[in-house]
């Protein structure tokens, strides 16, 4: 079954689960249909603590945006992968702490860019493209981008919780140095994507969400640290992004699903894999 194309949006599948709406449903949105909550609770049941891993990403993106813009002075951001619009947007964090920040949205889901645009209908800062993220130069040279985004001054790009989708390494390897020689020293790179220090481990993730037909990688945290090069880690490095410069004042996430409450706080000694990333500097 597809939803009704409206003539300004392609027809989307409602009987597949998809990432972006999966993710959503973990945050306490609702944007999602019926297929995506089977598919997350199926996940919490099997890995318990996915539901807290999720949601510390979610906090994560608050912690670095707000750092990005309020202490380091960025004003223009690109989040790749952005997913649906749920709460603590990258627009609303940056422009709460840097007034008129300019945002760029990037995702190839269909309802990501229905939503996205309704909602940032009436705001000249932010916008939001329909493009591939294993196309990076597609999207640096998008029109939308590069009359938002000046590439001649430092830039914040986001690339949150992706790359586990991107099943070939040599595509992820391609998005992360083409955006690294696309920004001038002093941008940002703020990463994260599900890992763990075990190799058995992370297979284990990865069969388990093979069964479910979603295309999926978890990776050691020694590889996600070998697609790096050319870029310095800012203190403090990669990790747990539960432990990155960690705020127990930070606005709270949206409550969850009745049906996802025991899952919470599952997480809270994890340590098989998780989202592991941090803040990079482009020197």
């Amino acid at each position: 079954m597809t939803a009704p194309n409206d003539g300004g949006f392609p027809a989307f599948s409602i009987d597949v689960p998809t990432s972006a709406r999966m993710y959503d449903y973990n945050l306490g949105g609702k944007d999602n249909f019926p297929v995506d909550r089977a598919a997350v609770l199926h996940v919490c049941r099997q890995y318990p603590a996915s539901l807290d891993v999720t949601r510390e990403n979610r906090r994560f993106l608050y912690r670095v945006v707000r750092f990005l813009a309020r202490d380091l002075g960025i004003r223009q951001f690109l989040d790749l992968g952005s997913g649906l619009p749920t709460q603590a947007n990258v627009h609303q964090v940056a422009q709460e702490f840097r007034p008129g920040a300019r945002v760029v949205y990037v995702d190839s889901d269909p309802i990501v860019l229905a939503h996205g645009r309704a909602l940032l209908a009436d705001d000249e800062t932010t916008t939001v493209i329909a493009a591939d993220v294993t196309e990076p130069e597609t999207i640096l040279a998008d029109e939308t981008v590069r009359e938002m985004i000046d590439f001649s001054e430092p830039v914040g790009v986001l690339l949150l919780s992706v790359t586990h989708s991107i099943v070939d390494d040599t595509a992820v390897q391609h998005v992360l140095d083409t955006v690294r020689d696309a920004v001038v020293p002093d941008s940002y790179l703020a990463y994260s994507q599900l890992a763990g220090p075990d190799p058995a481990g992370v297979a284990e993730g990865n069969a388990m969400v093979a069964k479910m037909g979603i295309p999926w990688r978890n990776r050691t945290t020694a590889e996600v640290a070998a697609f790096l090069p050319g870029w310095d880690a800012v203190e403090p490095g990669l990790v747990d992004v539960k432990t990155w410069r960690p705020d127990p004042g930070q606005p709270p996430l949206a409550p969850v699903d009745e049906a996802l409450r025991p899952y919470l706080g599952q997480g809270a000694n994890e340590t098989r894999f998780f989202e592991y990333g941090g803040l990079l500097r482009r020197p």
